[in-house]
């Protein structure tokens, strides 16, 4: 694609160089950068990518677009200064791999909680009513059914194009994203047209990125606000920012609740381990799903389903057929000892709060609850003490332990969790650093009828401990001590 091409839709300040030169691709990576490429030197938070130009154009790079036009330039290397790099990505992207997002139908899912379940339930679902699908999630990336990893919640801008560059050419009517904070704030889904949004809810979470409360909702809040008219927004009415996040969208805004009257109105009827009876716009149905919040999700996807121009019959049966995503409420019921096992990846404390209410609604007092809970390293602080103090709060034993430590100490995380604990709390709390023997005790500790939560890291596969990923698996480990 010609250099003049890629740049129609961005503001250019200046150019030294030929517009009139070949883009074989486009690159923020200098260490991908090939011959003929496009590098976009963008201000990220990490590190800056005009200190990456000069590596850029020794790999091959024939154009650079920067923010700062560099005082010594390469002669045979075309320069465009624009007042947005991070911008300019990905806009670049988007033209270069032909504007995926025209030829599908894109839903992005943002909020704390709910992301994933709502984004790959909405994947299932259109797959189950005969569409290609596809999803990007932080679990795994999807093209219909081929499976591609991640690293990212939502990718970097070169390579989020070319996997829904890769959708459309292979056939998938509507795509399924989660859409995080860092990726609105960071604009990496510049350029992308989407068909709605979905707002799940506000709590605390990411505060080492985003510093205050007020500066997370406005991230997600960007998302809402770049909705254009011919586009939905579906809210969540019971959480008290659901509204807030729509109030300035260009969008068609319906609501979802549990409790108030909204455009997409449930209610949950009765509560089982194996799943729950629930009320969905006056039908009822019974769905593989545990508690409050996943009845909330399983609205969100039934009401962007109806918008999307799904037959609302033929989405109820189709939501009774799914089963919950990997690492989300994920119930093991040992061969021996009578009791239930849960792994989740609840790792703030609203979806703490959420999972160990959902229990105790099922249980009704007939058992006890021992969680397992720890907090990742180099992360939000100030979290940690809430969730000591929520698990002790809704728990009849807890054991605090290491989750992802990266590169703090894992007794120091501890303590700071077990500062949130007061006397007749810490009667019940356990520290063990060991994350597998923290589970182990745990089952000990568990009799006939009662349920070990593993909560943190759901379907994660490793600890992260001083930049090294070891293989680690709650499920695996519950696996191996019950079997």
């Amino acid at each position: 694609m010609k250099l003049e091409e890629l740049l129609k839709k961005i503001q250019v300040i200046r150019v030294a160089g030929s517009l009139e030169i070949d883009i074989t691709g486009v690159q923020i990576d200098s260490r991908k950068v090939e011959n003929g490429h496009l590098f976009v030197a963008a201000k990220g938070t990490q590190a800056d990518g005009h200190a990456y130009i000069p590596a850029a154009v020794a790999n091959g790079a024939i154009a650079v677009l920067c923010e700062d036009m560099p005082a010594e330039r390469a002669g045979n290397v075309t320069y465009i200064q624009v007042p947005d790099s991070e911008d300019a990505a990905g806009k670049t992207a988007t033209a270069f791999y032909g504007d995926p997002t025209q030829r599908i139908e894109l839903v992005g899912v943002t909020g704390t909680n709910g992301k994933t379940t709502i984004a790959t339930l909405l994947y299932e679902l259109f797959r189950k009513l005969g569409h290609k699908a596809g999803l990007i999630s932080t679990v795994c990336n999807y093209i219909d059914g081929e499976a591609l990893p991640t690293e990212h919640t939502t990718p970097d801008p070169v390579t989020l194009n070319s996997l829904l560059g890769r959708m459309a050419d292979q056939g998938c009517s509507h795509v399924f994203m989660e859409v995080s904070s860092h990726a609105i704030d960071q604009k990496r889904i510049g350029g992308l047209r989407f068909a709605g949004g979905i707002f799940t809810n506000l709590t605390r979470d990411h505060m080492d990125y985003h510093k205050t409360m007020d500066g997370y909702l406005a991230a997600k809040k960007k998302f809402f606000d770049g909705l254009p008219k011919n586009t939905f927004s579906l809210t969540n009415l019971d959480d008290r920012n659901g509204l807030v996040m729509t109030q300035n969208t260009r969008s068609k805004v319906y609501t979802y609740s549990l409790r108030s009257l909204s455009d997409f109105k449930g209610r949950l009827l009765e509560s089982h381990f194996d799943g729950m009876l629930l009320d969905i716009n006056n039908r009822e149905l019974f769905v593989q799903f545990i508690g409050r919040f996943n009845a909330s999700n399983l609205l969100a996807v039934f009401g962007t389903a109806v918008l999307l121009g799904k037959n609302e019959e033929e989405v109820l049966v189709a939501l009774s057929t799914l089963r919950p995503v990997a690492g989300r409420f994920d119930a093991i019921r040992p061969p021996q000892g009578g009791y239930t096992a849960i792994v989740d990846y609840a790792h703030t404390p609203d979806a703490l709060v959420n999972v160990l209410n959902a229990i105790r609604e099922v249980l009704d007092g007939k058992g006890k609850i021992i969680t397992v809970v720890g907090a990742g390293g180099n992360r939000d602080k100030g979290k940690r003490p809430i969730m000591a103090k929520e698990s002790a709060r809704l728990s009849d034993r807890v054991v605090i332990t290491s989750d992802n430590p990266r590169f703090e100490e894992p007794m120091d995380i501890i303590n700071d969790m077990l500062a949130g604990l007061d006397a007749d709390d810490r009667k019940k709390t356990i520290a063990i650093v060991d994350r597998k023997e923290a589970i182990r005790t745990a089952c000990m500790l568990a009799g006939a009828g009662d349920v070990v939560l593993v909560a943190g890291k759901g379907h994660e596969n490793y600890q992260d401990v001083k930049g090294v990923k070891h293989h680690f698996d709650d499920k695996e480990i519950i696996n191996e001590i019950t079997g």
